[in-house]
């Protein structure tokens, strides 16, 4: 019998590094690109072609961004759904499903009519794309993170964990630079009568390079484990709420402070920087895309502090910097210099990074392996829903009636709030995770 089981054991099929790193990391991108285009149409494109023409511009960007909320709402949901699913069958099935469920969501857009063709049949099946999209990516942020981190060797954990975290800026300056060179390449007529569908049709082809990866991979050795040993739990989502809600409650709340800086950055800043500022779109987005940059460095950065000092102390002094930015956030952004403004989104999207690289890392490693896909995806989106469903638009009510100092106290206080949940979080640099079946 023991026999039997060691060459069982030894016959279990391994992920190469990079397979693992790479899989994690296209997919990611792929789900951030079509999450990201979707956040410029909602501020540049959607407010005048799929709401009423008689609204005024507010009130049309204000119901363009409530459709950007949709998909935080969702998020949960597709946690509870994919998550159930990655608990009880696997990583690798439930990645390639949720990836075809944002993929679908994003080229479908691509294809609607508009409000002057369809009148409000438009705005109301933008919303329900938009909701497939909330649902695939609540399933894909938290397999791609447990792609990475459950193939990670020992003290590694952190840096193959980061790697799907590198998605998120790629994401953006795949989108970002998709817009820029439509822009520049068409007329504005065109770019708004079907120019900006290219980005969310193209997307398709990306969606197959994904799948193409992913269905080359093998099951993660952690859940295997809970596979081989029959420990698979029957409803996540209930072990999670009954027996784990502490750290369901921490969690969330550790990773709002994330959302927030990284939204009032990109599509609040976006918005504001079009409409009030006098900047002109491409000149702000090109502003954003270099600062992108920031944020992509800043990720493997996080990582090396979270293997080095520990995830907790990286995040917690994190959070204090992100509370100090926020006091200055007015002053920075509404300066009337462009320098200071490419100096506020480059700080604001390096902090990104430094609280974006660990998150993930943090988020896995607070739950045992047989619920963690629905544990780190529950948190990871219910904070998507506090810190980034409504912050654009939060932000923009703000500013209009109390001034841009408030959106820079509504980022402090998000803030304090995670930095007192990383403080009652326990540091998990040590736990050897993936034997806590």
């Amino acid at each position: 019998m023991a026999s039997t089981t060691l060459n069982n054991q030894s016959q279990t099929p391994t992920n190469s590094k990079a397979r693992v790193l790479f899989a994690s990391l296209v997919g990611t991108t792929i789900e951030f690109f079509d999450f990201y285009i979707y956040a410029t149409a909602a501020v540049i494109i959607f407010p005048h072609l799929f709401f009423p023409a008689s609204t005024d511009p507010t009130t049309a960007t204000i119901q363009s961004l409530a459709t950007f909320a949709i998909a935080f709402i969702a998020r949960p949901i597709g946690a509870a759904l994919f998550g159930h699913l990655g608990d009880r069958i696997g990583r690798k099935a439930t990645l390639v499903a949720a990836l075809l469920t944002m993929g679908i969501s994003t080229v479908l857009i691509g294809l609607l009519p508009t409000y002057g063709q369809i009148g409000l049949a438009a705005p109301l099946l933008l919303a329900l794309c938009r909701l497939g999209q909330g649902l695939g990516l609540g399933g894909e942020w938290s397999g791609a993170v447990l792609l990475a981190t459950e193939n990670a060797p020992k003290g590694k954990r952190a840096w193959y964990g980061m790697f799907p975290q590198l998605g998120a800026p790629l994401g953006f300056i795949l989108a970002t630079s998709s817009f820029l060179i439509l822009g520049a390449v068409m007329s504005e007529q065109d770019f708004m009568t079907w120019g900006w569908r290219i980005p969310f049709i193209s997307s398709a082809l990306l969606v197959i390079v994904g799948l193409y990866i992913r269905l080359k991979l093998h099951e993660t050795p952690a859940f295997q484990k809970v596979l081989d040993k029959q420990k698979e739990v029957n409803i996540p989502f209930k072990i999670v709420v009954t027996q784990h809600f502490p750290m369901l409650v921490l969690g969330t709340i550790a990773a709002i402070c994330t959302f927030v800086v990284f939204y009032l950055t990109t599509v609040f800043a976006l918005n504001w920087g079009t409409t009030h500022l006098g900047y002109a779109r491409s000149e702000f987005l090109e502003l954003q895309l270099i600062a992108t940059l920031c944020f992509a460095a800043f990720i493997p950065l996080s990582a090396i502090f979270a293997e080095k000092f520990g995830r907790k102390a990286t995040s917690i002094g994190v959070c204090i910097a992100s509370a100090l930015f926020g006091l200055v956030f007015s002053s920075m952004l509404e300066s009337g210099s462009t320098l200071m403004v490419f100096l506020f989104l480059c700080t604001g999207l390096a902090l990104m990074g430094m609280t974006y690289g660990p998150i993930g890392t943090v988020l896995s490693e607070i739950f045992p392996t047989s619920i963690r896909y629905t544990g780190s995806a529950l948190t990871f989106n219910l904070a998507g829903i506090f810190g980034a469903s409504f912050a654009p638009l939060i932000a923009t009510k703000l500013a209009t009636e109390y001034g841009l100092y408030a959106v820079g106290y509504y980022l402090t206080a998000a803030s304090i709030l995670s930095l007192l949940a990383f403080l009652m979080i326990r540091e998990t640099k040590h736990d050897d995770v993936n034997n806590q079946i």
